[in-house]
């Protein structure tokens, strides 16, 4: 059995999404405010039992609020001859949710009679179930709320001379009824849903089937028996020696978690067996010594209270026994301790308390116990098999195990070494070698060390969505990478290939910057950082490809729906052939770019591509753009009038961007050297034509860092073809940010 995919629906801001999980591992990853937590706290808030009263109204997507409003405003208006519709079909289309989807093999059918659609249900295909948050008694709900807020509109003080009120009592609205009172009138209820009805989603969006009419909830819970699931929350100070705080996940020192693990797996005085009793005969023996000399030390003090003869004791006898629990030599700060000279030689034993080893060590150490706490609970191991009831000794078939943001807690080389050994701790018992019993990872993470460690096909990309109408707010979908990394073609193999040399920053980022070379690379960002304040403060991935390659991330950035500039080269080259020339107008010349000939703007001729708008260098839906060698006018000499320079690459394009500055330098070295010896001569066409043939002397990356090395931060000037590509992202990126349209209205904010 294995969970096949979720279906969240009105649950922040996953409208309706769907996430598929993968057979073993399945990363969550994304950029900030992506809705990566929120997908992980859907599917812990309904499928823990125990977190549920943790869902409040912040966590019903904000827009739904104004049709939920509207359904109290209609109830607050009915009057007794004219009573609303009182039945959840109006309510189900804006209540968070969440559809859990199941294939089931044909040894674990009997673990699922309960959830059966019907009769005719048969095992090709998958079984669908429904918890959503809705009213316990929607004519409850509907008679308290309409008392209150008619109660509270009566009371209110108005101005007479204005009709205008001057005080608003609570509540205004539903939605600050539900503030105070959610979980005295809401419930999460079960529903079955049929298999015939699932269909794929549309454009990223999905498309959960409406309940019935009249739809009946189950009676019981319906993953009892059927999958056991644990979290652990992405929390910080589990492991701080001064926190014992374990109230989320169990999750605290390895001594506290220790002594958990032997209380209810190892504890010899508990449902004790054959293997027990040499430990019980050992603590009885202490006991026993322990309790003589309690009596024989206490006997001048225990004499001096027996002599009081105080009222209401007649001859008191006093003795003192013992209790020796074994849990309680685990209780103290000092129960774990790290071996600082391994036992084994013949040097002194030397060890220190847990809270003096290094925390990225001592975190990985918790969370993997944890871990392995999770799957002995699982497999019922040791005494917790010997009180369970017979019915909680079945073994669920499903082990469902979140993980949220591990890298919270360890350091970058940790993370990469915990993310690969996760899976595998959690199959390490024998009986798990069994086929029929399946764990599911489920890892959400802003962590590029951990993306990069698994499988690309594992990675499931959450993509912000623009708000689509005023007064809606920005919405997630989730991308399957691996129909985007799984397909055996060259460019699926580039992709993989290129992102396992980096660090996958692509992932989280929350735009992409593609460069042609290495100069370009040391200084956009130095660009940036100086001359793009907004951008700055931005999470930009800079990736360092070839005019001739960026082309072949096109599907992958397409997918993503990431922002994304390509700063790549004009590249001219003849009217026949390959070979590079000088860039001129009129003469037939062509690009040898791949990226502008075939991506982004589809033009081969040089004369177009030079005469291109900025609107042209952009892709339809306005998600992508190039940026590449634009003409240059500029006055060459003081007395001179404008001239117009065409740039072959960015290295020239640089200089004549910063003529004065190139001019100044003193000594230069390298491709520096040649660009500055270039304005020399007399005209602007001789300048560029020398600039030109320099382009191959010296190392472009070692004039970048003698650039950064000799001249002050901002006065460096960068093209007006970069610096207009920056101006572009930048003010997309002000676009994409912002959470609602200016119509949006004050009840929709939540305000």
């Amino acid at each position: 059995m294995n969970m096949v995919f979720v279906e969240i629906q009105n649950f922040r801001k996953l409208k309706s999404c769907r996430v598929e999980i993968a057979l073993q591992e399945t990363i969550l990853v994304g950029a900030n405010n992506s809705g990566k937590t929120s997908a992980m706290d859907a599917m812990i808030l309904f499928l823990k039992r125990s977190r549920r009263k943790d869902i409040v109204t912040t966590d019903f997507t904000l827009s739904n609020w104004e049709h939920i409003n509207n359904i109290g405003k209609q109830w607050a208006g009915a009057d007794e001859d004219s009573k609303p519709d009182l039945t959840l079909d109006q309510w189900f289309p804006y209540l968070p949710s969440i559809d859990i989807w199941l294939k089931v093999n044909d040894a674990d059918i009997h673990h699922v009679i309960h959830i059966l659609p019907t009769l005719d249900w048969t095992q090709d295909q998958l079984l669908g179930v429904r918890l959503v948050l809705a009213p316990k008694d929607i004519e409850r709900l509907y008679k308290e709320f309409r008392d209150a807020y008619k109660a509270a509109r009566d009371t209110e003080p108005t101005d007479s001379s204005k009709d205008k009120r001057k005080l608003s009592l609570w509540p205004e609205s539903m939605r600050y009824f539900l503030d105070r009172e959610l979980h005295r009138y809401f419930e999460v209820k079960v529903y079955i849903l049929d298999p015939a009805q699932c269909c794929d989603p549309e454009n990223g969006v999905a498309k959960p089937q409406p309940l019935p009419a009249y739809s009946e909830p189950m009676d019981r819970e319906p993953f009892d028996g059927i999958f056991k699931i644990d979290v652990i929350s992405a929390q910080r100070g589990f492991s701080d020696p001064k926190t014992e705080d374990d109230s989320h996940s169990g999750f605290a020192s390895l001594s506290t978690q220790l002594r958990q693990y032997f209380s209810k797996h190892l504890d010899p005085s508990q449902s004790p067996d054959a293997s027990d009793i040499e430990a019980l005969q050992a603590i009885e023996a202490a006991k026993t010594v322990f309790d003589e000399k309690l009596k024989t030390s206490f006997v001048p003090a225990i004499a001096e209270l027996e002599g009081l003869n105080y009222p209401g004791f007649s001859d008191p006898q006093i003795s003192l026994t013992s209790k020796i629990n074994p849990i309680d030599s685990l209780d103290h700060k000092t129960a774990v301790q790290f071996n600082v000279v391994p036992e084994d030689t013949d040097s002194m034993h030397l060890s220190l308390p847990e809270k003096y080893n290094g925390l990225g060590y001592q975190n990985l150490i918790s969370m993997v116990f944890s871990l392995i706490r999770f799957r002995d609970e699982w497999m019922r191991v040791g005494k917790a098999a010997k009180r369970q009831s017979n019915d909680e000794t079945i073994i669920e078939p499903l082990h469902i195990v979140l993980i949220e943001e591990p890298e919270a807690h360890l350091h970058a080389q940790i993370q990469q070494v915990f993310i690969k050994k996760a899976y595998r701790v959690l199959r390490t018992n024998d009986r798990l070698k069994n086929r029929q019993l399946n764990t599911q990872l489920i890892v959400s993470t802003h962590s590029s060390h951990i993306a990069h460690e698994l499988d690309f096909t594992c990675l499931r990309y959450f993509r912000r969505e623009p708000a689509r109408k005023k007064g809606e707010i920005p919405l997630a979908t989730v991308v399957n990478l691996s129909k985007t990394f799984g397909d055996d073609n060259d460019t699926s193999k580039f992709a993989s290939r290129y992102l396992k040399t980096t660090h996958c920053d692509l992932f989280f980022a929350d735009a992409a910057i593609l460069v042609e070379g290495s100069a370009e690379r040391m200084l956009v960002p130095h660009f940036i950082r100086h001359k793009f304040q907004k951008l700055d403060q931005s999470y930009i991935s800079l990736l360092e490809i070839g005019g001739s390659h960026a082309h072949r991330l096109r599907p992958l950035l397409e997918t993503l729906g990431l922002l994304s500039l390509v700063i790549t080269d004009l590249d001219s080259i003849g009217e026949t052939g390959t070979a590079k020339v000088f860039p001129e107008r009129g003469k037939k010349y062509r690009t040898g770019n791949t990226t502008l000939k075939e991506w982004i703007p589809k033009k081969n001729s040089l004369d177009k591509l030079l005469d291109c708008k900025d609107e042209g260098k952009q892709s339809e839906n306005e998600q992508i753009r190039v940026a590449y060698q634009c003409p240059i006018k500029l006055k060459y000499k003081e007395d001179s009038d404008e001239e117009e320079a065409i740039p072959y690459t960015f290295e020239d394009s640089l200089a004549l961007s910063n003529v004065g500055l190139f001019k100044g330098y003193e000594k230069p070295n390298g491709l520096l050297k040649k660009l500055k010896e270039a304005f020399v001569k007399d005209t602007l066409s001789e300048a560029s034509k020398e600039m030109f043939d320099s382009l191959g002397a010296g190392s472009k990356a070692g004039m970048a860092l003698e650039l950064l090395y000799l001249t002050e931060p901002g006065k460096l000037e960068p093209p007006d073809y970069i610096s207009d590509g920056l101006k572009w992202l930048e003010g997309k990126l002000t676009e994409k940010t912002q959470d609602f349209l200016a119509s949006a209205t004050p009840e929709v904010n939540g305000d």
